[in-house]
């Protein structure tokens, strides 16, 4: 196994606008980026370090510092755990063996060739009137997103996004911040306004009253999934599961989470966190098929890589090779 030479670097992408969910607000998107030089070809790679799960900046700069000179896919599933760091060294390493073999990522990984699949559009938490403003903006898009705070203002919130896109599909994202009464009181109702999902109402590791709650509104796991030995714990609870490179901690373990959630049963949708097209990239090919894509990381920033994803009516479409895999 030949020697690999690592490059770690912190970049920042300015939003388009202020982005807000339950846990606050960010003007930029703050990732890591990782090269990969082996002999000739250089792979790269990004990840969002999240407070949410321990990580900052430099904790995850120094995960990747720690590693030899020589690992490949297999072995870095053991030297690093799920999470930020592992993501973007394995996204890095396809990248790099896909050059060294002259092939695209997809290739590598037995799949036919990807196409664009239709992406979810998020809007910001805000105000009711700020977030009606927000659909009618994006109303020609098929699928929108609508951050929650947590309280019945989640109510009129979602009357207003529907009033602004009366024809998108809708689905909303709690980020942990409901209880299972508020359940018991918004379904129903966002039920009744066509809302399709809910991801994560309650606090991961706080979950148990969906085993006993009738689930009128489906739900999504997101905090509460990480690899593919969440889904224990998942059963009777979700309806889904959201797959994250960045919880996943890359490519490899995502490839293994949709395979066996798909077996257990759940749906799966392939969500991001707010970073650039290069993030993006592998995800889209973990995104073919799934029911839900949320893949508009790059939309909302205000700068982009230079080679970014290309986006059209018919969704986000795969990576060109100078950008990734």
């Amino acid at each position: 196994m030949s020697k690999i030479e690592i490059s770690v670097s912190h970049d920042s992408f300015k939003l388009e606008k202020v982005f807000t969910i339950a846990r606050g607000s960010k003007t930029q998107a703050d990732v890591i980026t990782v090269k990969l030089k082996r002999g000739d070809h250089v792979g790269q790679g990004e990840c969002l370090p999240y407070a949410r799960y321990g990580e900052s900046m430099d904790s995850v700069e120094a995960e990747i510092k720690s590693l030899p000179d020589t690992f490949d896919r297999e072995t870095i599933q053991d030297l690093l755990p799920a999470g930020a760091a592992r993501n973007a060294v394995d996204c890095a390493l396809w990248d790099l063996e896909a050059k060294e073999a002259d092939k695209r990522a997809w290739e590598l990984a037995g799949l036919r060739e990807p196409g664009p699949e239709i992406t979810a559009y998020t809007l910001s938490l805000e105000t009711p009137e700020m977030m009606q403003e927000q659909a009618a903006d994006n109303a020609y898009r098929p699928l929108l997103k609508t951050k929650l705070g947590g309280g019945e203002e989640d109510i009129a919130r979602i009357k207003a996004v529907r009033a602004g896109a009366p024809d998108s599909k809708i689905i909303v994202d709690a980020n942990e911040g409901w209880t299972p009464e508020l359940y018991e009181k918004l379904a129903p109702v966002l039920v009744d306004l066509g809302v399709a999902m809910v991801e994560q109402p309650f606090p991961a590791g706080e979950d148990d009253a969906l085993l006993t709650l009738e689930r009128v509104l489906p739900v999504c796991a997101d905090e509460s999934c990480h690899d593919a030995s969440s889904l224990a714990g998942l059963k009777g609870k979700y309806d889904m599961i959201n797959i994250k490179l960045d919880k996943t901690g890359g490519l490899t373990e995502a490839f293994a989470l949709k395979k066996a959630a798909i077996a257990q049963g759940f749906d799966v949708m392939v969500g991001c966190m707010v970073g650039s097209s290069l993030a993006m990239a592998p995800a889209v090919l973990v995104a073919q098929g799934v029911s839900v894509v949320d893949l508009d990381g790059p939309l909302l920033l205000g700068e982009d890589r230079d080679e970014p994803l290309y986006f059209d009516a018919r969704g986000v479409h795969p990576s060109k090779q100078n950008l990734w895999g």
